[in-house]
């Protein structure tokens, strides 16, 4: 790899299709993190007080979805050896980077309930085939008060059929998760790669400072969720993109961008867990 290390396709399958979530420790620098974390706060800003452009996940957490090009280290995450490994590992040579955005839970974020980000594709469901990934990065160093994520390990396989919109299972199994649960600590550069088909939630926020994830979620070529995202770029910043990351997006090229209106409130996430 261009990283000068072999990244192991046995390990990683083994990760994703055995708990569901792997990770890299320190591959970016914390510095290149908090750059990042101005890009965030930067769209933040920009986005929080239109319609359409912060949607609530719960009390106290948004999630907004932005464009390659405000992101500064867009191209380092894309290039980077172990996501390129990753994706190719489990989607095939021909992966599609169809969303950016990132999460953050503020100060009083509650207990998310237990859920899978989408509900699951017969790909998943009948041919045990993943074949979409979430790849998550920590904008600050995570402490158990922040409300970390929370993941039970193995659950990407779970038939939930009949749970509320195919995502969120009955709070009688809810002590199958909580038997399961690992709350994830990463730090910054970290960078971790998850199925969204794990069963999860973000938990409650009791520190004072918030927690911004960014999100770049990746298809293959066979998944549908570049359906439900607008990813967009102008032309001359997809002229100047290297083509090992040109080649797997699927977006829109605008003469320029436009804030982009998400549509879809997840309306499990806004009910109390209590």
């Amino acid at each position: 790899m261009a990283d000068g290390h072999e990244h192991d396709v046995a390990a990683i399958m083994g990760g994703l299709y055995g708990d569901g979530i792997i990770g890299l420790k320190g591959a970016f620098a914390p510095e290149w993190a908090d750059r990042l974390a101005a890009d965030v706060w930067r769209v933040w800003e920009r986005v929080k007080d239109k319609p359409g452009g912060a949607l609530p996940r719960g009390p106290h957490r948004f999630y907004v979805e932005c464009s390659p090009e405000d992101i500064g280290g867009f191209v380092d995450i894309a290039a980077h050896p172990w996501f390129v490994a990753v994706c190719e590992a489990v989607l095939g040579p021909d992966y599609r980077i169809v969303e950016i955005g990132f999460d953050i839970p503020f100060p009083g974020a509650a207990d998310q309930p237990w859920h899978r980000d989408f509900k699951a594709p017969p790909e998943t469901v009948v041919g045990r085939r993943l074949n979409s990934l979430a790849f998550n990065l920590t904008t600050v160093d995570t402490r158990e008060e922040h409300g970390p994520f929370e993941v039970a390990p193995g659950t990407q396989w779970d038939d939930i059929a009949g749970a509320k919109d195919d995502m969120f299972p009955d709070r009688t199994l809810w002590g199958r998760y909580e038997g399961r649960a690992v709350q994830k600590l990463p730090q910054r550069g970290d960078i971790s790669a998850r199925s969204a088909l794990t069963i999860h939630r973000g938990t409650a926020n009791r520190s004072d400072e918030p927690r911004p994830v960014l999100v770049v979620g990746v298809d293959a070529p066979d998944g549908t969720n570049a359906h439900h995202h607008d990813l967009q770029v102008t032309r001359g910043y997809l002229d100047s993109l290297p083509p090992r990351v040109r080649d797997h997006l699927t977006c829109r090229v605008v003469e320029r961008l436009e804030m982009i209106e998400q549509h879809h409130v997840i309306e499990g996430l806004l009910q109390p867990t209590y």
